[in-house]
């Protein structure tokens, strides 16, 4: 077999974790697993995709010289593809003018297109063209669910979008004493009962919905209500309703960002209950995180998340408040069995998903 060079663009490992970044190093922790391909991973900060991925012989670090993304994609990631000899060059959303290889390029959704009342006028003119630009520049189009990919053929006007799904990382499977996990996040957050919702912050999250049923209901008396997640783009709504509540149940809301990793999992293992009340994804990968922890999990039914069959009877409508309420009640006091753990191990895995895209690159280059 013939042996690639893959490089890989990493700056999203620069910032805090997200789903672009649970996506690649998901995807690449089984990828770099076959031998016959050489990959390039670049980023401005190397020590911490190198604690990711490893030292082995078929992976290289490439530091990136500048930070600004504008002079990532014109200069410093075109003179890397020629001084390397790259083959592929795997991107997300938005590749370079500067063609010296084939591209690959992830589109996780276009929901600014779906939902603009949701995104600001500026992002959605500029990322309708540099999508489209770039899904027509790059050799193969991946995305996450059948959602989006039916959503980016139909906008973009091209075919043969290929979907690699997201999947659950194996740390989340991991067996665990609640009760010490439980010691744990009493200690440092001083956190008893509680509810989750982890996700950044943005007015399509639905954040204001979740804390409205949370206090119209006096779900307070019992549980704090916990949000992790960094701001993205400003919810008034739920800031102009959080104004309006009395110091006593703000005590029980809790607003965490910053929050790594560990922590993350400490955090969600502790959760009563996980709630993801998100109006619009193109995957939605937590409720699944949630489900692996063995966490009661209700969710949205909407979107790419109509797809989470296994989920049927813990899902509500995000824009109905007592719809939401009756599954999260039916949830917390469990009379709706949780799915299946090896059910999702089956459905969502990063190895399935690596090897689509290892299909992808053999097809391309028969």
């Amino acid at each position: 077999m013939k042996s690639f060079n893959i490089f890989v663009d990493c700056h999203v490992f620069d910032g805090n974790f997200q789903g672009t970044t649970t996506y690649l190093k998901g995807i690449y922790l089984e990828m770099i697993k076959d031998k016959d391909m050489q990959f390039f991973f670049a980023a401005n900060d190397l020590e911490k995709i190198t604690t990711i991925f490893g030292k082995q012989e078929n992976v290289h670090y490439l530091k990136y010289k500048y930070h600004n993304k504008f002079y990532r994609l014109l200069i410093d990631i075109p003179i890397l593809i020629k001084q390397h000899k790259i083959d592929y060059a795997h991107f997300q959303y938005i590749v370079p003018p500067l063609k010296y290889c084939k591209y690959i390029n992830t589109i996780h959704d276009v929901l600014f297109l779906d939902f603009p009342e949701y995104f600001p006028l500026l992002y959605r003119i500029k990322n309708k063209y540099l999508f489209k630009w770039s899904a027509q520049k790059a050799d193969i189009v991946l995305t996450v669910s059948e959602f989006s990919k039916n959503q980016i053929q139909k906008h973009f006007n091209i075919q043969n979008v290929q979907i690699s799904p997201n999947a659950v990382d194996s740390n989340y499977f991991q067996q665990y004493d609640k009760t010490k996990i439980k010691q744990q996040v009493k200690l440092k957050y001083n956190l008893e009962k509680y509810w989750l919702y982890i996700s950044r912050w943005e007015p399509r999250k639905n954040h204001h919905t979740l804390l409205k049923v949370f206090v119209e209901n006096k779900f307070y008396n019992d549980y704090s209500l916990v949000f992790i997640g960094d701001k993205a783009i400003n919810n008034t709504m739920y800031n102009d309703y959080y104004g309006t509540l009395t110091d006593e149940i703000k005590a029980k809301i809790v607003t965490l960002n910053k929050v790594d990793f560990e922590q993350l999992l400490l955090l969600l293992r502790g959760a009563n209950l996980s709630v993801y009340p998100s109006f619009a994804e193109g995957f939605g990968i937590p409720p699944l995180e949630s489900v692996a922890a063995r966490i009661p999990t209700a969710c949205s039914n909407t979107t790419a998340m109509a797809d989470f069959k296994f989920m049927k009877g813990n899902q509500f409508d995000p824009n109905n408040k007592q719809n939401m309420l009756e599954v999260i009640n039916k949830t917390i006091s469990g009379d709706i069995d949780l799915p299946k753990i090896q059910k999702l191990k089956d459905n969502y895995n990063w190895t399935i998903s690596a090897l689509i895209i290892k299909r992808m690159i053999l097809k391309e280059e028969a």
